[in-house]
Parts: C-alpha cells; sequence; structure tokens
C-alpha cells in the first residue's frame, strides 16, 4: 500500500504535465485557424460533438462560430465549411488548393493511397484523367453506355412484372441492377441476378457502406495506432473489403487471358493496355493495385449512390402522388407507350427532371460530404490553413442553404423550375460534390437516373400499402450516408 501511496502522486504529476503539453500544444497551433469549441487534450471536441447525429452536432456550432470553423477530432484538426457561398470559394474559386483527398485511418489501411477516391498528387491526376475519358468515350466501337443502360433496365421492368402488382421492398433488385450497369462498364457484362458471387459483392459493399459509420470504425479513425492492434467489429471491415479486392483481382486475371489490344471491352482492358504500354516506366501509376482499387471505388460510388437515391426517390414518390402522376402525364406526352425513354427526352421533359433534381436535393445521401485537405499552407477568408489540414465541406448545408432554396426543408419541384415551367438550373446543386474532387461518374449518374425512374413510371403505377400522410421519408439512419426507411410498394402494370 505504502509503495503504491508512494507512486500515485508521480504519477498524477506525470499525467498532468503531459496535459499540459498537450494542451499548450492545441494553443500553439490555433495560429490564423478559423475560431471554433476549445478542444480537451486527446479528446478534442469529441464531447461538443456528442448527440444523435455528427450533422446536426456541426450544424449547431455553426450557429455559435460562423460558417468556417475548426474543430478537433481528437487529435485531427479539421476545419468546417458550410453553406453555398463557402463550399463554392473553396472547392470551386480555389479549387486546386482544396484538391487533397485526406487520408481517413480506413482509407490508409485499405487503399494505401491507392484508387481513384484515396490518392493524391500525380496519382490522384493521372488515375482521374484516365476515368474520365475513358467513361465519357466508352463503346470504342461497341454498344454506348446509354445502350446498356436501357438493356438492363428491361431485365429490371421483367422482374418488377413477375411480381403481379404484389407488395415488393425494391432494395436489391435496384441494387443489382444499378451494379450490373456499372459492371458493364468496368467489366464488360452484366451478371445474372442469381449469381450468388456476386450477390456477395454486392452484400460486402453495402455492409461496408454501414460500418463506415459504426462506433468501432469510428474509434479506428480517431485512434489508429491503438486499434489496429485490438479485437473488434472493426476488423471486419477489412476482411470485407479484402475479399471485394480478390472478387474483383479475379475478374482481372480473366481480362488478361482474353485481352486484345486492339479492341478493348471496357475500363479494365483499358487500364490493361495501358499498364503493357508503360510497363518500362518505373514510376507508373497504372499498376496492378491501382487497377483493383480504381475499379472497386467505380463499382462502389456507381452502385451504392444510385441505387440509394432511386429507392429513396420511389419513397419520396410514394409520399407524393401528386408529383408522380404529374411525372406520368409529361411522359406520356413526350414518349407514349410504343418506345423506351432516352436521354433526348430530358430536355423536353423539364418536370421530370426537376423532380429527379430536387429529390437528389432532398434526400442529401452524403451530408457531410467527403473530406478534403489543403496541398499546403492556404489562405482563405482571412484564415490560414496550414498543409494537410481536414477539411470538411457539409454538402447538407449547401443543398438546404436558404439563400439559395425557398423553404429548403420542403421537398418542392419548383425549386428548379422557372416562372414558365421550364427547367432552371442552380448553381449550389452540389450532390456530386464540385471542383477538382466532384465525382467522376456524375454524366453517368445522371443518365441512369432519368432513364430508370422515367422507365419504371412509363411501365409502372406505384402505389404503398400505406396512405401517403403515414409514409416516413426521413432516413432510418444519418452519418457518412443517408439510408431510407425500409419500405414495401406495389408496381401496378399500366
Amino acid at each position: 500500500m505504502d509503495l503504491w501511496q508512494d507512486f500515485t502522486f508521480p504519477l498524477i504529476l506525470l499525467i498532468t504535465f503531459l496535459l499540459f503539453l498537450l494542451l499548450r500544444g492545441y494553443k500553439a497551433e490555433l495560429g490564423n485557424l478559423p475560431p471554433g469549441p476549445h478542444p480537451l487534450p486527446l479528446l478534442g471536441n469529441l464531447l461538443q460533438l456528442r448527440g444523435p447525429s455528427l450533422l446536426r452536432s456541426l450544424l449547431v456550432l455553426r450557429e455559435t462560430y460562423g460558417p468556417v470553423f475548426t474543430i478537433y477530432l481528437a487529435t485531427q484538426r479539421v476545419v468546417v465549411l458550410c453553406g453555398y457561398e463557402v463550399v463554392k470559394e473553396a472547392l470551386v474559386d480555389q479549387a486546386e488548393e482544396f484538391s487533397a483527398r485526406e487520408g481517413l485511418a480506413i482509407a490508409e489501411r485499405t487503399s494505401k493511397g491507392n484508387g481513384l477516391f484515396f490518392s493524391n498528387g500525380e496519382t490522384w491526376r493521372q488515375l482521374r484523367r484516365f476515368a474520365i475519358s475513358t467513361l465519357r468515350n466508352f463503346g470504342m466501337g461497341k454498344r454506348s453506355i446509354e445502350e446498356r443502360i436501357q438493356e438492363e433496365i428491361q431485365y429490371l421492368l421483367e422482374e418488377f412484372r413477375k411480381k403481379k402488382g404484389t407488395p415488393l421492398d425494391p432494395n436489391f433488385v435496384l441494387r443489382r441492377s444499378v451494379s450490373n450497369v456499372i459492371c458493364s462498364v468496368v467489366f464488360g457484362s452484366r451478371f445474372s441476378y442469381e449469381d450468388e458471387e456476386f450477390q456477395t459483392l454486392l452484400s460486402l459493399i453495402q455492409e461496408n457502406f454501414r460500418r463506415v459509420d459504426t462506433l468501432w470504425v469510428q474509434l479506428y479513425n480517431l485512434f489508429p495506432a491503438v486499434m489496429r492492434h485490438l479485437p473488434g467489429p472493426h476488423n471486419r471491415l477489412f476482411e470485407n473489403f479484402e475479399e471485394q479486392k480478390r472478387y474483383v483481382a479475379g475478374v482481372v486475371q480473366k481480362h488478361k487471358e482474353t485481352l486484345d489490344p486492339s479492341s478493348p471491352r471496357d475500363y479494365t482492358d483499358a487500364f490493361l493496355i495501358r499498364m503493357q504500354q508503360e510497363e518500362s516506366n518505373p514510376d507508373t501509376k497504372f499498376h496492378h493495385e491501382n487497377l483493383l482499387l480504381s475499379a472497386l471505388d467505380l463499382f462502389f460510388a456507381g452502385t451504392e449512390t444510385t441505387s440509394t437515391t432511386l429507392r429513396y426517390g420511389l419513397l419520396v414518390l410514394l409520399k407524393y402522388p401528386d408529383v408522380t402522376e404529374r411525372i406520368q402525364e409529361e411522359i406520356e406526352r413526350v414518349i407514349g407507350q410504343d418506345r423506351s425513354p432516352c436521354m433526348e427526352d430530358r430536355t423536353k421533359m423539364p418536370y421530370t427532371d426537376a423532380v429527379i433534381h430536387e429529390i437528389q436535393r432532398f434526400i442529401d445521401i452524403i451530408p457531410l460530404g467527403v473530406p478534403h485537405s489543403v496541398t499546403g499552407d492556404t489562405q482563405f477568408r482571412g484564415y490560414t490553413i496550414p498543409k494537410g489540414t481536414t477539411v470538411l465541406p457539409i454538402l447538407n448545408s449547401v443543398l438546404h442553404d436558404p439563400t439559395q432554396f425557398a423553404d429548403p426543408e420542403t421537398f418542392n419541384p419548383r425549386h428548379f423550375l422557372d416562372e414558365t415551367g421550364g427547367f432552371k438550373k442552380n448553381a449550389a446543386f452540389m450532390a456530386f460534390s464540385a471542383g477538382k474532387r466532384a465525382c467522376p461518374g456524375e454524366g453517368l449518374a445522371r443518365m441512369e437516373l432519368f432513364l430508370f425512374f422515367t422507365a419504371i413510371l412509363q411501365s409502372f403505377t406505384i402505389s404503398s400499402p400505406a396512405c401517403p400522410e403515414d409514409i416516413d421519408i426521413t432516413p432510418e439512419y444519418q452519418g457518412f450516408g443517408k439510408v431510407p426507411r425500409g419500405y414495401r410498394l406495389c408496381l401496378i402494370p399500366r
């Protein structure tokens, strides 16, 4: 006992001294940073961010500190940007300075600086340029992306017809159909809805999308040096990721065995050809690991966000049947029932276009955006943001900015319609982010959303077992992403 008492005072003194050094370190690095709540040693501002959601906590802090403020997630410094004007100034007006991607701890362990989403510098520039040009020019003498989407939609409509109007949960069938579109672009072929390996891949991706927001994974992001040595549910995320890589590696191997450099079939073939062209370059960014991770990045982005938007959008249309009726009236007037919708129809269908934009704005499925960082010490609105600082552009605060959208918390297609009923663009529509890190698959996603929504509403009358007033369109949960509540709908052939 005496030994413990002798030890206690020096221990308390040591802890106090360490806390003092940490606190002094926080103060020293404040410099000319934007204002923010005072951080605690080790914890940072985690106590101020407790609540039902991180988004809500950040929006509360904005009321006190303004649209640009600094927080600490444990020891990680983060500058938060809120509102259209601020986010535009950063991501568009100072696009180069804010073009780096913050390496989240989970991304550093999975991607290791490779791939499209979490790479930086020359790796990111080359891979992004290649992905955009390949997606834009896709077809290569074969079928266009639009034709591939239309073909996949026919498989989806047939699945719906089999239900003969009985209530169904659209979740998995929409995810399978949307993922087959990006599969046809990246891997050159679609997969059968009954393909077990394909279904496993989709399940792994969906599971990891949810795991990002779990407490264990959040703790890993905050304290990776400790958490990487501990057992726990967070490790399942990394195990899932390795299984996804193995699946893609198998597809890539089959492509290698059948590759014809004179006739590339898809993104994978194009990447393999580029790898061959640069195999003598020791600094090439076109190597096997970047192929696997870029393909996975495209597959994830082309599956989760678009399928979630479709599923959430159908729920919103069930809530507002008058909006659905107006879309179907426009479909009848412009397209009719004798042919499938095509992209040329969109300019003639301003109301449908406005509804799809409003769905994306209203549901706001990536509310926090994806973290950026600054490429060097950056002057912004009179503050100095040190190189490497994490920057969080809150897309929710842009899509729900009351200075840009009248009554932003209400679903209203008029947000994208002018006085004559024509479609009205709005620069604050940043559902795909903005600047140099905007989603490279934005064009493909826009095409899919228009063709899927119009084809479904052309072929079916949708209804819900529940009354519209009883339909809850608030998200089931919101963290990194928003997910709609589970629901069932009936599709009656028209």
